[in-house]
């Protein structure tokens, strides 16, 4: 093979895989670690021995859970897809602040993180939520708590926006929860023996001012003390995103290009 002919093959190389890594790219989820900064959410206290053999009482933020879990479900989509963390670090985000950056990376799928926690200690296991309406009293306890940056204002001049972009992302939303739960349910559920909560609507901020079909995943509740060891340990929360990683490629499987952004 002569020199001319080599670099014409590596140029064509080249190319195919820039197409390749294009076509493997093409669609944009992002990844929204819920809290952070000073916005600590949910927090639980658990002993721990310090190298010196002592017991201490040290806390667990759900900001910090959220963040590592949100850094691997990203990790897991990056082979196949564009992926973004509306945070990296530790800082705090207003829900408009996380919401907005859905428009500024062109996203087509919005996955919000978070974990549980309740009053009673003995409550356990995980949730899938997609954007709809509903009238359950325990949604609307776990909608307070996440909602609760937006001020009352905002939710009244939102409601508009909010009609619409339900009408819009709910059966897609509806489809991804199913797809990720059910991932869930086989590789985290029965594996760690963590209760299935299920599938279940909530009206969130975050996922209605992003104009995307997505998620807000509740990894656990972090209140329960014998639930929280498994929340904070590597192998859960890499069964986690694995979980994840794999409903959004099911969501994603045999679409022909992208349709998104809605607006």
């Amino acid at each position: 093979m002569n020199k001319k002919n080599l670099i014409f093959n590596v140029l064509l190389l080249m190319l195919i895989s820039s197409i390749a890594s294009t076509a493997a790219n093409a669609f944009v989820v992002l990844i929204d670690p819920g809290h952070g900064g000073e916005e600590l959410g949910a927090i639980s206290k658990v002993w721990i021995k310090s190298r010196s053999g002592k017991r201490k009482l040290v806390n667990v933020y759900e900001k910090d859970l959220s963040l590592r879990l949100a850094k691997l479900v990203k990790k897991k989509l990056d082979k196949n897809y564009t992926t973004y963390l509306t945070r990296s670090v530790d800082r705090t985000l207003t829900l408009e602040e996380r919401s907005g950056m859905a428009d500024t990376v062109k996203a087509d799928l919005f996955i919000s993180i978070h974990f549980n926690s309740s009053k009673n200690s003995q409550f356990s296991g995980l949730e899938t939520y997609y954007l709809d309406n509903h009238k359950d009293v325990a949604i609307k306890k776990v909608e307070a708590i996440e909602n609760k940056d937006l001020t009352g204002g905002d939710k009244i001049v939102n409601q508009i926006l909010i009609d619409l972009v339900i009408q819009k992302t709910v059966s897609q939303s509806k489809k991804l929860a199913n797809l990720v739960h059910l991932n869930l349910k086989k590789n985290v559920s029965k594996k760690f023996q963590v209760k299935d909560r299920g599938i279940k609507p909530g009206l969130f901020y975050v996922l209605a001012l992003s104009k995307r079909p997505g998620i807000l995943v509740e990894a656990g509740f972090m209140s329960n003390p014998k639930e929280i060891w498994k929340l904070k340990s590597k192998n859960y929360l890499d069964k986690y995103a694995s979980a994840i990683a794999n409903g959004v490629k099911s969501y994603f499987k045999g679409m022909p290009q992208k349709g998104l952004p809605l607006f």
